[in-house]
């Protein structure tokens, strides 16, 4: 309740303050004045509000399943309860579940499998807080996604396809934007190649939707716009496409940016 309180407070600061400062002026560039209510909010309320995600995110991750257990059972990569640098491996094979798991689906697969959640009871918003949490420990972290393992390859493959495959109503691609227009900006957001970093930016707040967007929301938002069905969540074609994204950003020798972040 606190979050909703003072997101909302924050979004109405912000939309507030860019009608009062644009009257009269000059356009305004966009991410320029998203840095500038950065600092704004900063100097407000002395929080960002990916700070808040990442705070309801810890509290989720300590709070105890139907089985009795924490998520601190579960193994992101580095051994149960490891949390730093832990993002920046995955996607990669797990052999518990016996597939590659991003860390949203990791998250999912261990809300089930240690706290003895059933997945009607796993709410979208909780994965995004505790993604949120667990990647703030790899921040500024180098990203490892090296294939290794055959599912990881085959899912490294497939992701490439997925890149690059002409679909939708659009007849676009993912390579459509992000390598023929990479560099430029869509709104806040850097257009960006993998091979420039892509998918170093997530999870991030967006403040024009005053929600958390991860990595599996940005790609559904990818869909969505050109016009293609986005998958469900946890499933394959995202993980495939993340670990194409990191893994080519990994052999660009790429890092993840701060986080959380204020607004892309």
């Amino acid at each position: 309740m606190k979050r909703t309180y003072l997101l909302s407070g924050l979004a109405l600061l912000g939309f507030g303050a860019l009608f009062a400062y644009t009257q009269g002026q000059k356009p305004l560039d966009p991410f320029e004045e998203a840095m500038r209510q950065r600092q704004m909010y900063l100097e407000t309320f002395g929080i960002l509000p990916g700070e808040l995600y990442v705070e309801e995110g810890r509290e989720l991750f300590y709070r105890k399943g139907p089985s009795g257990k924490t998520l601190e059972a579960c193994d992101f990569g580095k051994g149960p309860g490891v949390l730093e640098g832990s993002y920046a491996t995955l996607p990669r094979y797990f052999p518990d579940s016996r597939r590659v798991e991003d860390l949203e689906t990791r998250i999912y697969t261990c809300m089930q499998t240690v706290q003895g959640y059933k997945p009607q009871e796993i709410k979208r918003d909780e994965v995004r807080a505790i993604a949120a949490y667990i990647a703030s420990y790899s921040s500024r972290a180098r990203m490892q996604v090296v294939p290794k393992h055959p599912q990881e390859h085959a899912l490294y493959n497939l992701g490439r396809e997925l890149w690059y495959m002409r679909a939708g109503n659009r007849d676009m691609n993912c390579s459509a934007c992000h390598d023929r227009y990479a560099g430029r900006r869509v709104r806040l957001s850097p257009l960006r190649s993998p091979s420039q970093g892509l998918g170093s930016e997530w999870p991030a707040y967006r403040f024009e939707a005053d929600k958390l967007y991860t990595m599996q929301d940005r790609i559904a938002f990818c869909y969505d716009s050109i016009g293609i069905p986005a998958p469900a969540y946890y499933s394959e074609p995202y993980i495939a496409l993340t670990l194409y994204i990191l893994a080519e950003a990994t052999r660009a020798g790429h890092a993840f940016e701060e986080l959380p972040f204020f607004t892309r």
